[in-house]
């Protein structure tokens, strides 16, 4: 890639509708200002939210405003290629890193993003740059659900993971562990072996009574139904919090780089945090990738490939 060409492409939508509303437009380069770094994209993640931002549910609950065009991915893996002044990142490291926000111009879909330094962490040599692009927001979407329900207590040590089989859900199973929580895992039964392969308990229906939930499968109303009286829930709809009843605490993740980023990949690179890919497609084909991602059953993440 020419680290001083004048334009590079990127995936937006204007009149968010769907996946087929998404375009390729040429974006100007933008330089990294101080603390920043402009980093070649290699894979770019699909997750649940880009899903959202493409629908247009984001600008429906007015988490984004206007009318401009906006950019689609918030996480990404690639090699730095240039920095601002305060930043220690050689060209050609290879690092992993999450946009903050959801309203920008031009979004991890894109064949290069600038970011602050503090939104990256470097990629262990022995993760390949497609896995290390499904971490970010997936990882520490679920240390900052582990940081809203609080720490296990006696008498409120069970945690009840909906959606367990999925990305946020499988890592809940693997971070909520370490942090001393009796967790169980609520899937479909074919996901039961890989529920347990991560030490959890496992559920294939619903059964309420939980001290904690968090609510990766986005359930809403339905896993608050599943909280005890005076529990805490937490949802992964940033905007859309379910009402609280029953005494019960509600809170909604907003996943954010917070410094946590580089342990995380590093349990990834140990194989302590599961890592699934779908598939990749090049960015050409990001209403594709965004179709299949969109589709029941999906375990895995689609990765879009600059």
């Amino acid at each position: 890639m020419n680290t001083y060409r004048d334009t590079f492409r990127a995936a937006v939508v204007t009149a968010p509708s769907g996946s087929d509303s998404i375009e390729i437009v040429d974006v100007p380069v933008r330089r990294p200002a101080d603390g920043q770094v402009r980093v070649a994209v290699a894979a770019a993640s699909i997750n649940p939210v880009d899903l959202a931002v493409s629908s247009g549910f984001f600008h429906s609950v007015g988490v984004i405003s206007g009318n401009a065009a906006v950019g689609l991915g918030m996480d990404f893996a690639g090699t730095v290629l240039e920095s601002g002044a305060g930043v220690d990142l050689a060209p050609g490291t290879r690092v992993a890193g999450v946009l903050p926000g959801f309203d920008h111009p031009t979004g991890a879909y894109a064949e290069e993003v600038v970011v602050p330094v503090d939104a990256v962490a470097v990629v262990p040599e022995s993760l390949d740059l497609v896995a290390a692009s499904t971490v970010a927001i997936n990882a520490l979407a679920a240390e900052q659900i582990l940081d809203l329900l609080g720490e296990p207590g006696p008498g409120s040590d069970r945690l009840l993971v909906t959606g367990a089989a999925g990305v946020v859900g499988g890592y809940l199973l693997v971070l909520a562990r370490r942090r001393g929580w009796d967790v169980t895992g609520l899937a479909r039964p074919a996901d039961e072996e890989f529920v347990r392969g991560l030490g959890a308990g496992f559920l294939d229906r619903p059964q309420g009574g939980w001290p904690a939930v968090a609510d990766a499968a986005a359930m809403q109303e339905g896993a608050l139904a599943l909280v005890r009286d005076g529990g805490r829930l937490v949802g992964v709809m940033p905007g859309r919090a379910p009402g609280a009843e029953r005494g019960i605490t509600v809170e909604v993740v907003d996943s954010h780089a917070d410094g946590r980023l580089g342990r995380l990949l590093e349990l990834a690179a140990a194989g302590e945090l599961p890592i699934r890919v779908e598939g990749t497609l090049p960015l050409d084909q990001a209403a594709d990738a965004q179709k299949a991602a969109a589709k029941p059953g999906r375990r895995g993440r689609w990765v879009i490939t600059p």
